[in-house]
């Protein structure tokens, strides 16, 4: 037991240590300096604009950046749709796998343009391996290059003494495919295929097991997708069962780095923000909140995990590994839990374990990290989300020492506390409107989606709207999710959960940049403090009760108390 504790503990401070080096590299791409392999990138970049005809010198307003961002996205999203329901006539598809429906291709193409990789069908079986490479892989590059855009949208604003132009977004675009995503991705892939995982484009395999059973295994071209759906934290798997597949995840090595890279960039861009405003107390004080958040949720759950199922030992059987059902022997109960959490505090979503078959409090610990959807986050909008709790703390601090509220010399004032409001109270509407609908029309009409009746089949529902608005992907799979109801109520908050709250810390941050820096005087308050971490954290932790406890009553903790 204490070597798996140990194997989780390293693994965390191995993302740390890469990720401070890696935030310092990001912020001289973006900020000053000559960044690493400058003289081998910018000839690409220049080719790249120059196809184009994009002017990645001509300076942006943040409106600019934003309808650049919709328009981008708006024509991924139908060349997904067009490759998708076309799978049958695809070349590269070996297995003869079908063409999608329409609600099922809308899901898909919505939850990867969106960095959620929500899937509701099974990699190997549903998809050609054209869709897994030009519609899938490709999705996972630019949606999470969109994300990390927005974010430096938000830095370049930080740092804006007075003015309204923030940079160019297709610079930032392309810089963060090229400089960032792509070597992460191929190193990882070059690791990934030694380690055993394929890279081909032949169909299934034809062996004959020890048993002397005939049998068929998928295959593909698994290990460039696996790479950048862990380092873009899109978490797709290529198949159905994710990294709990041999041949995605075959063995603790690969675990580990696939485990290290889902919080990496997440991490690195924390530390990006300090050595970009060469303000280091700053970041240090972010990353101290999102990481007391993290191991609240990771240290419950490891426990859980590691003492096994309450039910099982009343049996008389010994649980001496932990609670293993749904998990793989090779990963153990500790690692499991591990990634459970950080998959969900990120907008990751992969898995090596089964979620519907973790204890509940496992459960409760996964459901929080997608509700506060702040420790980390997704690549760029994890920190955007945090902004918006950065805020609200930043008022509440104002008004209760009767000063107007103040961030970085800049005064936020009606107009941006009602966009945070607006934002904070998106996720909730979202996540509480799409499970109370779905609970009732299941009452009324008796469908069939759940496998698990009463309290684990409300955490269920409930869940498949958080990862939806989490935009993580990851699901409790007893629930029968590939329907034309949860296909289109899914995709439908997976849109409005991913662009709102992109709009929403930009426009703040746009329209704070246009202000007047107010010079620091004896009452400013200090945002860069261990004190106003506090502040934070109370406010997160206040709106997330508030917003979800009661919910989590109906589901995990009642499942927890009933054992």
């Amino acid at each position: 037991m204490n070597t798996e504790i140990l194997g989780i503990v390293l693994i965390f401070l191995l993302a740390v240590a890469l990720a401070i080096p890696l935030g310092k590299y990001i912020a001289k791409i973006f900020g000053e300096g000559k960044p690493f392999a400058e003289g081998f990138f910018a000839p690409i970049e220049k080719f790249i604009f120059r196809l184009s005809g994009i002017n990645p010198n001509k300076q942006m307003t943040w409106k600019e950046h934003l309808k650049a961002l919709l328009t981008i996205n708006l024509i991924w999203f139908f060349w997904a749709m067009l490759l998708l329901m076309t799978q049958s006539y695809h070349f590269w598809n070996p297995d003869n796998n079908p063409s999608m429906s329409p609600d099922l291709a809308f899901n898909t193409a919505v939850s990867f343009l969106v960095n959620a990789n929500l899937q509701h069908y099974s990699g190997e079986t549903g998809l050609s391996y054209l869709s897994q490479l030009a519609c899938i892989t490709f999705l996972q590059f630019v949606t999470a290059a969109t994300g990390i855009a927005a974010c430096i949208v938000v830095f370049k604003a930080f740092k804006e003494k007075q003015g309204n132009l923030l940079g160019n977004f297709y610079d930032y675009f392309v810089k963060t495919v090229l400089r960032i995503l792509l070597p992460i991705s191929v190193i990882t892939s070059v690791i990934l295929v030694f380690s055993g995982v394929p890279m081909t484009f032949l169909g299934k395999a034809n062996i004959q097991t020890i048993e002397g059973v005939a049998q068929q295994i998928s295959r593909g071209p698994a290990a460039a997708m696996i790479a950048i759906k862990q380092a873009g934290t899109n978490g797709g798997g290529f198949f159905g069962v994710n990294s709990a597949h041999p041949l995605e995840n075959p063995t603790y090595l690969t675990n580990i780095l696939e485990n290290l890279l889902i919080i990496l960039i997440p991490i690195a861009l924390i530390f990006a923000l300090g050595y970009y405003l060469k303000n280091k107390k700053l970041s240090i004080m972010i990353f101290g909140v999102m990481t007391i958040g993290f191991l609240m949720l990771l240290i419950p759950s490891v426990m859980q995990e590691m003492q096994g199922n309450k039910k099982i030992t009343d049996m008389g059987i010994s649980q001496i590994h932990g609670s293993m059902e749904g998990k793989e022997t090779r990963f153990g109960a500790a690692a499991s839990a591990f990634w459970g959490v950080t998959t969900t505090v990120t907008s990751n979503g992969s898995v090596n374990a089964m979620h519907d078959s973790m204890t509940p409090l496992s459960g409760l610990s996964q459901l929080m990290g997608m509700m506060v959807n702040a420790f980390y986050g997704g690549v760029g909008v994890g920190f955007l989300n945090f902004y918006v709790f950065l805020i609200l703390a930043v008022f509440i601090s104002g008004l209760m020492v009767g000063r107007t509220p103040e961030f970085l010399g800049k005064k936020i004032e009606a107009r941006e506390m009602k966009i945070a409001m607006l934002i904070a109270l998106l996720h909730p509407l979202l996540i509480l409107g799409g499970t109370a609908l779905s609970s009732f029309l299941i009452v009324l009409h008796q469908y069939g989606w759940l496998n698990n009746p009463g309290y684990h089949g409300f955490s269920e529902m409930m869940y498949e709207y958080s990862s939806a608005s989490a935009n993580n992907g990851s699901g409790f799979e007893g629930l029968g999710d590939n329907t034309p109801f949860w296909n289109i109520s899914t995709g439908v908050v997976l849109v409005l959960a991913r662009f709102l709250p992109i709009i929403g810390p930009v426009a703040i941050a746009g329209l704070l940049a246009a202000k007047k820096q107010v010079p620091e005087s004896a009452g400013t308050l200090k945002t860069d403090t261990g004190t106003f971490g506090v502040m934070i954290m109370a406010v997160i932790l206040i709106i997330a009760a508030l917003s979800f406890f009661p919910a989590l009553t109906l589901g995990p903790l009642a499942e927890y108390f009933s054992l």
